[in-house]
């Protein structure tokens, strides 16, 4: 039995670094095709979570599932029973910015958000969730250095999937420059600043909302090989 009620880990079994796919059948092609020694120590609600090395360092990966609420468990978790202290979002997203086509690479450097998740920590205005610098500027060396060009700037971290306003909602926001669209880095972010640990989004594009082109469950599930060859690298 692990620690909580979500994680059948124990103390130890997860390394400090953690990439953090929304998909927990990402998480599982991340370990079986690109970890070396990889052990599985979690299977609570099908979130597999497993621990391996890749080029000698020790890293974990594990599925959040979809939603700043789940993001919100599973984050905090690792960061306050299991100790992490770097948590890598690798997830698709949707493009705002008209110059992002399918499977570029996107870096949020802050989350935007219509979610109420920071409503929990009573401040006295509104709170602009950001990624950890250091984390953004390695990642972003790093695509540099694999010939990747990668946009960095300020995405969306949506409550809502299916809009009752359709695409009306998404046009607004990107008239602010909000490259793309997911639902999961703002409480990322917002759990990794209060406990005062490093947190970073990365995502691959999967849709163009404003056209109608998107890709499939399962290109979702393996085709982000830039991305993640990004994200272990940063690890």
């Amino acid at each position: 039995m692990g620690l909580t009620a979500h994680n059948n880990a124990n103390m130890g079994d997860i390394a400090e670094t953690i990439l953090l796919p929304g998909d927990p059948l990402r998480a599982k092609f991340i370990a079986e095709n690109f970890l070396e020694d990889a052990v599985e120590y979690n299977t609570v609600r099908g979130m597999y979570g497993y621990t391996g090395y890749y080029k000698g360092k020790r890293i974990s990966v594990q599925g959040t599932g979809m939603g700043g609420p789940s993001m919100g468990i599973y984050s905090y978790e690792l960061i306050h029973f299991y100790g992490v202290k770097n948590l890598i979002r690798i997830g698709s997203a949707g493009a705002l910015n008209k110059d992002l086509k399918i499977q570029d690479l996107v870096i949020g450097m802050a989350a935007s958000t219509d979610s109420n998740f920071g409503a929990q920590y009573n401040l006295p205005g509104t709170y602009a969730p950001s990624a950890s610098f250091d984390l953004v500027k390695k990642a972003y060396d790093i695509a540099k250095e694999k010939r990747i060009d990668a946009k960095v700037g300020n995405i969306l971290s949506s409550d809502v999937f299916y809009s009752d306003n359709g695409m009306e909602s998404l046009k607004t926001w990107s008239k602010m420059n909000i490259l793309a669209v997911e639902m999961e880095a703002a409480a990322l972010y917002m759990n990794a600043a209060r406990a005062g640990v490093n947190a970073l989004c990365m995502l691959t594009i999967s849709d163009l909302p404003f056209e109608g082109v998107a890709t499939t469950a399962m290109e979702r599930q393996t085709a982000f090989t830039r991305m993640m060859e990004v994200a272990l690298e940063l690890a």
